[in-house]
This record gives C-alpha cells, sequence and structure tokens, in this order.
C-alpha cells in the first residue's frame, strides 16, 4: 500500500474505529460471559477516550505512518488501546472464557475487514475515494486482527499460550504478562522490526490478496 497524505488520513479514520470496536468487543464479551469489570470501569462505550493508549494509540501508529510516509519505514501500521480489566475469577468458565474474550478482539477486526471486502466487491459505484477508503479500512483491521494474534503480551495472542500452559503456570505467566508486556512489545518493535514484519507481513498479504484479487 503506497502512502500518501489521502492514505495517512484514511489510516487514522480506520485505525480509531477498529481500536475502539475491538476493545468494546473485549468488554462486552467479558460482561456477557459473567465478568462486569470492564462494563463498571467504563470500558463498555463508543467512546474513544476511554480507551485511548498514550504509546499504542496515538505515538506508535502516527511513528509508523511519519516513516511510511518518508518511505523508510515497512509502511505495515498498528496500533492498540489500554487493555481492557478482566477478573477471570468471575468469569463462569474461566479457562474457556478468557480464551474468547481475547479472541473477540481479533474475531472484530476481521469481521470489519470482511464486511468492507463484501461492499468493495459488491458494487461499482462507489467512487475512487471512497473505494481507496474502503481498502485502507481492510488493510488496517486485516493488520490488526494478524498482529494481535501474535502469542506475545500484552497482544490477545498471548492467552493461546496461557490456555496451553497448565494450571499453576497460567496465572503467573498472565502476571508476568500484564506487568511488563507492554515494554517487552516496545523492546522487541523496536529492536527486532524486521522479524515482527518477517512473521506479520507474509500473512497479512495472503489474507489481503485473497480479499482483492
Amino acid at each position: 500500500m503506497s502512502f500518501d497524505g489521502w492514505t495517512a488520513a484514511f489510516v487514522i479514520l480506520s485505525l480509531v474505529p477498529a481500536v475502539v470496536l475491538h476493545e468494546v468487543s473485549h468488554a462486552a464479551t467479558a460482561a456477557a460471559l459473567g465478568d462486569p469489570t470492564a462494563r463498571q470501569a467504563g470500558r463498555l462505550t463508543l467512546n474513544p477516550i476511554r480507551h485511548v493508549d498514550p504509546f499504542g494509540t496515538v505515538i506508535l501508529p502516527g511513528l509508523l505512518i511519519v516513516l511510511a510516509l518518508l518511505g523508510t519505514g515497512s509502511g505495515v501500521v498498528f496500533g492498540y488501546a489500554k487493555p481492557v480489566p478482566v477478573n477471570s475469577a468471575k468469569l463462569r468458565r474461566p479457562r474457556l472464557h478468557m480464551l474468547l474474550v481475547s479472541l473477540a478482539g481479533p474475531i472484530t477486526n476481521a469481521v470489519l475487514a470482511a464486511t468492507a471486502v463484501l461492499v468493495l466487491r459488491g458494487t461499482t459505484l462507489l467512487s475512487f475515494r471512497t473505494a481507496q477508503f474502503l481498502v485502507v479500512w481492510i488493510v488496517v483491521n486485516t493488520v490488526l486482527t494478524v498482529f494481535n494474534l501474535l502469542p506475545m503480551p500484552p497482544l490477545d495472542g498471548s492467552e493461546l499460550v496461557a490456555v496451553a500452559l497448565p494450571d499453576r503456570l497460567r496465572g503467573p505467566w498472565r502476571g508476568v504478562a500484564g506487568r511488563y508486556g507492554a515494554v517487552a512489545l516496545l523492546v522487541v518493535l523496536l529492536a527486532f522490526p524486521a522479524v515482527v514484519g518477517r512473521v506479520v507481513t507474509p500473512i497479512v498479504d495472503t489474507l489481503l490478496r485473497l480479499a482483492l484479487t
């Protein structure tokens, strides 16, 4: 995806609702499965201010957009919001339901991408800019889906690791992930960006080829 001013604007317009709906889906799923913590914390809302993480929602995607515009970045733009608080002890079936809560976010982004694909394929009456926005929307939500499924904290895929661990290790894993996950992710992104790109980019490219060709 080539970057220009229009593309950068469309990335921002796509990223904000994509991230907000991602987090709301976590909160709604947790509430439906017995844990009201996120709702009580005011996270079951479409107000983006309640979900903004200064680094993950503003600084990181902004930096990636600037690098893409300068031609020095990978061209992949992603971000994340403040993690939704979930108390696994309040869920009716903690092991299974924590996994469902975690997967709700990436599944939401996948559905948002798929919906835009259907709109793009279903009509020939779209203006060029509308079609461009839909393509950016598809790319952003596809990247968020794949990126958040990486099995590292604080990303949603880390819960896949937790489910696979024995009971005695699951709590410590979640504790360490909650305390140090964001720092570890930042170190990986800054120190080994090519490694992340080699994992995420081929998967995203394959999904986009299937969706847009």
